[in-house]
Formats: C-alpha cells, structure tokens, sequence
C-alpha cells in the first residue's frame, strides 16, 4: 500500500506521521450519487478515530469483498447464445414474464402471464453476469473506501476492465436485444430495466477515486462507455420508448439517466430531467390518497408499489446533488412521494393487503424505504409511524448507506 510522510508542527516539536493514501484522502467526500457522500465521509473518520459503531457493517462489507477477491471476472461474450446482430458483445435477455403458447404447434408468439417468471429465461445467461459483476464491484468498492486495501480495488479494476474496456470482452453499450419476446420482437424497450445496477458502478467508481490500482486511463474508459451508452439511451428506439412508460420502467429509466449524467458532468441534463420528474413521473404516478394505480393494476401489486416508491426516493436523492427538491415536492391535489409512502404503510404494519400479490407478502420489505424517508420527514405523525418501524441490522449494507440510521 503506498504511503505518505506527513509533518506536524506542534508546540515547537516537529511529528513525523506515515499514512496510507486512503487516510490522505478520508477528509474528502467521496464522489457519489445515490449513495450519501456525506455520511460515508462521517463513518469512515469515525472508524479511523476507532469508533466500533460500524464495525458489524464493515465486517459484511469485507466479507462480500473477501468472496469476490476469490471470484473470477464477469463477461458477457462467454455465453452460448448469439443475439441476432451476430456479436456476442451485445446483450441479450428474454422477457421474464412470456411464456408458450399452449394452443400453437410451435408456441408462438409468446403469450404473457404477468408475475410469473418462465425458467426459459436462464438460457440467457447476460442478466445474471451482470448482477453478479455489479454486486462484486460494489462490494470491493466499499471495502477499499473504509479499509484501503489495494487489493480490494485492483480486483474492482479488473471487473470493471473485462465488462466495460477490454475489447476482448466488453460489453457493447446498448440493449437492443433486452427482453426480447419470441415470435414478436428481437428487443423491447422495457429491457433497459436490467441495467439499474449500474448507478451502483458509477457510485462505486467514485468510491475507487485515490487508488493506484484504478489509473485514469481505466476511469477514462469507464467513462467512454457510459456516455455511448446514455446516448443510446437517449437516441435509440428503444431507450426513448422506455422513456415514455408511466410506470416503475419510467422512473428508473429516469434514474439511470440522471446518475449517468451526474457521473459524466452533465449537470444540467440532470438536473432539468429532475425538474421534469415532478410532473412526468410523481404528479402523473401517484394519485392524491397515495395509490400508484399503474402498479397496483400488476399481479404483484405490492412488489411493484414499493419498486417503484424506491425509484422515486433514488430520484429525490440524486436531486440533492443538484438542488432539486422532489422529497418535498408535492401537487396542489396532494400527490407525493410522502402521500405514496403513507399509503402503503398501514400493510406495512398488519392491515390486510387489498390488491394482488403473487407469492409471499412481505410488509418488511418497506422498512428500509421508511428508514430512507425518516431523513426527510420530521413532523409529528411521521415519528409516531417510526416507531413501529425497527432499525436496520448492524451487519446491514443500509447500516451503512441509509440517512437515517
């Protein structure tokens, strides 16, 4: 690990301190975007000062990080189907929810049968690659960040060279073959929700900042490949189709944007697609009791709700980056991000569920979002609804991440 000699003078008496780089860098906010620079920067010089509150948390965070050290890297050329362009180096993926149809000979097209995943899909390998390629980088990432150890971020550098650099098996930075439905279409619009893990790279990019073993030229070349690929966001039939949805796909589709845009620069590209938001995806989402209709129309009504309250609140914490208020922004008829969140939370805490829901109900699985909110919400009534809700583990990542804990 490189190492830095630093001289104090105290009192007439002159120190001699030698710290790595990664205690040069503690006094400065990481660059991210949904994850919260501030609080991140806050822990970490209170574990430097050999505050054990975290301890549990960071424990987890080297754990995951140990397990990826031992992995191997992520590619998306290594799969045994071709997309119809021919080049392995495209993504491709079926839609999770089509299935045969039973009355034709040869099953096509395909039929949908919403909330139920076909086993088909796992011939298609890309999706699951780039999970596990997210989820590794993230981890190394953050163990850097709190520990740093090379180790961690030479591994992190690799992924991220084999996924989105080396032209021997990078990733071509489009998705015209996501979520393709047999007998329809070679690709929909709606694949580009595959891609949401990739705010956690561009975040996790930012935690890397400092390492010797990220070079500029490998964050340089990260960069090249996000902004082709928020161009072909931006300019493809399928990235403007998913632009329009109303729905969940909407919002991320959104949030994907606006992290890319912040991760390359573009302030104000994000900030006016934030602007935007309020009336395109909260006034138009949310009704003022705090239904989402489009998602409560869904076999996992309760899934879908939540999915897409958190896409909303990610949107609400990119806005800060740019001094754009969406966690209080609120129409004259009462739609919000505060209106939706109060509306889910009596099932959170045993009223009956009144829509449908696929499989198991789980109310738990607002807890963290509420636990996100309580940074925002100070009133009254929402401290009493908090105190039905429980803290988040100490082992938990969101011990970590979430602003309120």
């Amino acid at each position: 690990m490189r190492r830095y000699k630093i001289l104090i003078f105290l009192s007439g008496t002159v120190l001699l301190i030698c710290v790595s780089a990664a205690q040069v860098l503690f006094a400065q906010a990481p660059r991210v975007f949904l994850m919260d620079a501030n609080r991140l920067q806050k822990i970490k010089q209170g574990t430097q000062a050999k505050d054990k509150t975290y301890d549990p948390a960071i424990a987890a965070v080297e754990r995951n990080a140990q397990k990826a050290l031992r992995g191997g890297t992520y590619s998306i050329t290594t799969k045994s189907a071709t997309p119809p362009s021919g080049d392995k180096h495209d993504y491709i993926s079926q839609a999770p929810y089509f299935w045969a149809d039973p009355s034709k000979k040869d099953g096509l097209p395909y039929i949908r049968r919403d909330g139920e995943r076909n086993p088909e899909i796992k011939k298609y390998p890309d999706h699951d690659s780039l999970d596990k390629m997210e989820s590794a980088v993230e981890a190394l990432a953050l163990a850097y960040y709190f520990e740093g150890d090379e180790a961690y971020a030479a591994k992190a550098d690799q992924l991220l060279k084999a996924w989105f650099i080396d032209p021997a098996t990078r990733m071509n930075p489009n998705l015209e073959y996501a979520q393709y439905v047999p007998g329809v279409n070679t690709g929909r619009g709606i694949g580009l929700i595959e891609t949401r893990g990739l705010t956690r790279v561009v975040d996790s990019i930012g935690l890397l900042a400092g390492s010797k073993s990220f070079p500029d030229a490998d964050k340089r070349g990260t960069e090249d490949w996000f902004a082709k690929f928020l161009q072909w966001m931006q300019e493809s039939k399928n990235g403007r189709q998913e632009s329009t949805s109303k729905n969940n796909h909407g919002t991320i589709y959104d949030v994907q944007e606006v992290s890319y845009a912040l991760f390359l620069g573009k302030r104000e590209v994000a900030k006016n697609i934030l602007e935007t938001a309020k009336q395109k995806r909260i006034a138009l989402q949310i009704e003022p009791d705090g239904r989402q209709p489009l998602e409560l129309a869904r076999t996992k009504a309760w899934s879908y709700s939540i999915m897409n309250l958190a896409g909303l609140m990610d949107l609400a914490s990119l806005g800060e980056n740019v001094g754009v208020d969406l966690w209080n922004f609120e129409t004259r008829d009462g739609r919000s991000i505060r209106r939706a969140l109060d509306y889910l939370y009596p099932f959170s805490t045993g009223e009956k569920w009144k829509y449908q829901q696929l499989g198991e109900f789980q109310p738990q699985a607002l807890f963290p979002l509420m636990r996100r909110a309580a940074a925002h919400f100070h009133d009254e009534k929402f401290k009493a609804m908090m105190s039905k809700i429980p803290a988040a583990e100490p082992s938990a990542k969101e011990y970590l991440l979430a602003e309120n804990n």
